[in-house]
Formats: C-alpha cells, sequence, structure tokens
C-alpha cells in the first residue's frame, strides 16, 4: 500500500511537488534558524571565555573585586607551586597562568627619538612553550596577518590594526612603558615579530602579547600572574562541571579572612555574564519555539488546505466504493511520505546553508565601531546535533496532523451527496 502511494506522489506531481515545496522550506528555514541562535550565542560565551575568563578563573580575593582595572599590585604569587597542585587535584582541566595590564608603546626613530606613541592593552600567555595551548585557543596562528611568531624572549606581538595606526613593521623595534607590581614605572625594548587580527574590535584597536616570561621580568612578578584560567577538555562550558570544581577549590585553597588568599570563580561569576547567559539560554530557547511553533503552523494549514482541495477527488473514490477510513489512512500516509520527503531534502539543503554560514559568518565589524564588549566581529553558525532533527517537528508531524484534521471531513460525506457533485 505504501509503495502504491510513494509511486502516486512520484508520478502526480501535481498533487505532490506543492506540498513537498513547502515542507522543504519550513525546514530548512528551521534548521537554519536553529543553528544560527546556537552559533551567535555560543560565540559570545566562548570568546569571553578564551580570552578573558576561561571556564574558571583563579585569583586573589582582592583581584577579584576589581579585575576589571587589572590592579597587578594585588596579583597572585607562589603561581608556579599553586598550578603544579591544581594539575594534580584536578588533571581534567587545562590550567594557564596570564598577566593582563595596561600600558604606552612608544615608537623610536634611530635617535630614540618618539615618532608615534599609542596606549595598548597588553596579555602576558605563554608563548614560546611547545606544550602550550594559548596560541591555539587564541587563535594567534591563524591570526597572523605580517610577520611571524615569537621564537626568543624579548619579541612581542601587536594586533596588525594598532601596528597600522603607529606605522610600525615586523622587524621594528617598540618601548613597552607601563607599571610594575609595586607601582614603580618599567620600560622594556620589543621587537615586533608579527601583527595579528584577533576579529574582536577591543583587541584589535590596540593589543599586545608578550611572552609570560617576559612580563614576569618587566613588571617585578617573578612567579606571580594575574590570573589563572582553567578551561575543560574539548573546549566546551560546562555549568554543572565549573560549579563542582569552583566548590571544591574554594573549600580547600581559599581563606576568607586572607585578601590575598585565591579564590576561583566560575565564567558565569565573572564580568556580569551570569545575566548574559540566562538571557542567551531562554532566549535561543524562546527564539526556535517561536519559529517551530510558526513554521508548524504554516504546514499545518498547508496540510489542511491541501486535504480540502482533494474533496473532489476523495468523494470520487467514496462513489466507487472505497471506505471512508481507506481513504481517511491513505492520505494520512501520503502526507508521512511527503512530511519524510520534505524534511530529508530541507534537513539537508539547512545544513549545507548553516555549514557554509558557520565556515564563512557574517562580518558585523561596520557595527561594532564603538563596541566595547568582547565580541566577535564575524558572527557564525553552529551546527548541533539537534539541527539533524529538529525540523522533523513541523515537516512530519504539523504536516500529519493537518492532513489527519482535514480528513476528518470525509466521515461527514453522505453518498447521496456525492452523485449529486458528480453531475455538476
Amino acid at each position: 500500500m505504501f509503495r502504491f502511494i510513494l509511486k502516486g506522489i512520484i508520478r502526480d506531481r501535481s498533487r505532490s511537488l506543492f506540498p513537498i515545496i513547502v515542507v522543504t522550506t519550513g525546514v530548512m528555514l528551521t534548521v537554519v534558524m536553529q543553528s544560527w541562535i546556537r552559533g551567535v550565542m555560543g560565540d559570545m560565551v566562548d570568546f569571553n571565555a578564551r580570552f578573558l575568563t576561561g571556564h574558571v578563573k583563579i585569583m586573589t580575593r582582592s583581584y577579584a573585586e576589581s579585575q576589571d582595572q587589572m590592579p597587578n599590585d594585588l596579583a597572585m604569587i607562589g603561581v608556579d607551586e599553586l598550578i603544579k597542585n591544581l594539575r594534580r587535584d584536578f588533571p581534567d582541566v587545562d590550567w594557564v597562568k596570564r598577566i593582563r595590564f595596561g600600558g604606552l608603546i612608544d615608537v623610536p626613530d634611530e635617535n630614540g627619538v618618539t615618532i608615534s606613541q599609542g596606549p595598548a592593552l597588553g596579555l602576558a600567555v605563554d608563548l614560546l612553550s611547545k606544550s602550550s595551548s594559548e596560541i591555539e585557543r587564541l587563535n594567534i596562528k591563524d591570526g597572523m596577518k605580517r610577520g611571524r611568531m615569537p621564537r626568543d624572549r624579548g619579541e612581542a606581538l601587536l594586533s596588525d590594526q594598532f601596528a597600522t595606526r603607529l606605522d610600525v613593521k615586523p622587524g621594528d623595534v617598540v618601548t613597552l612603558i607601563t607599571s610594575t607590581m609595586y607601582g614603580s614605572m618599567a620600560m622594556k625594548n620589543f621587537i615586533v615579530s608579527g601583527t595579528v587580527e584577533f576579529g574582536i574590535r577591543v583587541m584589535d584597536m590596540g593589543a599586545v602579547i608578550v611572552d609570560i616570561k617576559d612580563a614576569q621580568q618587566v613588571l617585578d612578578m617573578e612567579d606571580g600572574s594575574s590570573e589563572i584560567l582553567g578551561y575543560f577538555k574539548g573546549g566546551v562550558y560546562d555549568e554543572h562541571k565549573a560549579k563542582g570544581l569552583m566548590e571544591r577549590f574554594n573549600a580547600k585553597y581559599s581563606n576568607t579572612d586572607d585578601e590575598f588568599s585565591p579564590i576561583m570563580l566560575r565564567l558565569r561569576d565573572q564580568n556580569d555574564l551570569a545575566s548574559l547567559l540566562d538571557y542567551v539560554s531562554d532566549f535561543s530557547k524562546i527564539m526556535i519555539a517561536v519559529f517551530v511553533v510558526a513554521m508548524s503552523i504554516v504546514l499545518w494549514n498547508a496540510g489542511l488546505i491541501g486535504g480540502l482541495r482533494r474533496y473532489g477527488e476523495i468523494g470520487l473514490r467514496l462513489a466507487m466504493g472505497e471506505s471512508k477510513g481507506g481513504v481517511h489512512r491513505s492520505m494520512i500516509m501520503e502526507s508521512v511520505a511527503i512530511g519524510v520527503m520534505g524534511s530529508l531534502f530541507g534537513t539537508i539543503i539547512g545544513l549545507i546553508i548553516a555549514w557554509i554560514l558557520q565556515t564563512r559568518g557574517i562580518d558585523i565589524s561596520s557595527m561594532m565601531r564603538n563596541a566595547t564588549m568582547m565580541l566577535p566581529s564575524t558572527f557564525r553558525a553552529r551546527i548541533t546535533p539537534g539541527a539533524y532533527f529538529i525540523g522533523f517537528v513541523p515537516g512530519l508531524f504539523s504536516t500529519v496532523l493537518g492532513t489527519a484534521l482535514a480528513g476528518i471531513g470525509i466521515y461527514k460525506r453522505e453518498t447521496a451527496g456525492l452523485f449529486r457533485e458528480l453531475e455538476a
């Protein structure tokens, strides 16, 4: 029976082509919208985690209270021993040291006379260790625009826009002017080994990246660090796992009576991200639910209208002696076949479009010229496991439901009226 119905769908395009196109379009839009919302919302969290907060972050209690000001006079010391203990107690987390600092980049000529200057946002990470995961995490190598990666101490990277504004090219010497952990002025010359484009407006405006050991020397922070960031294996933030990790660490290492005691905060507890995460989660669920319901109504109506327009065919089949239940069941089986075909086509097309958006993204840098939040300049879709089956909700269920409701009218048809319709 199903084979017979499938042949009818394939051969009679006037009856099946429009419903399949409607289902395919609805499912495609559902898949693309779901992937886009997940990607945009996920990128906002991911960028903050990689550049600022980590999945969890360890600081001194006093540093945590004013971390936006980068108060390195309140930074941690003895971090090498602490990281050794962390790797022993929490081996499933990647622990990295970072120093954030502000300063001024001075560009001298051959006589040492200043040519140009610019305020810089400094970030010190492990650039020289072969085992470092920071280069990949911060996407430094892929973001290189000119020059090369640092190979030795005393080399630094500048953001490409910053270097262009200062008229600095790879190989030039610049002077970093900043303050040490103890408040005194510090200056050090760096060779610009290359320039980087991060794709983040805040970083691209004026970032300087140096090796962690160079920063410790310049800032008088030997065996010190502003922050220790932890990242879960796989790079995916897990709210429940982060909460358990935070509670275990603070119970063992943190002392509420000591302002220099280390304290761990999870991602949602930093930079007012708790409200953002809640908003992102609720908004994405609401948007996806609304879109799925809207497409379900559209496809439901399409099935309903398709069933009503076939009342002449239904009447003829009943006049020829086919039972009402048989006609109804065959229509439902036909809508199942159309729903499956349309959902498959729509899901495939939607995944292709989502993959393109995931690979290339949409550049919104022109809209973020005055942005101060840590947001990517290119938003991308993200294909999640849900994208493979979410389209079947409106594509299959709604189509079948619309046909089933339209078929209720079959049982209201009277045989005596059928001949009058045929004669007309």
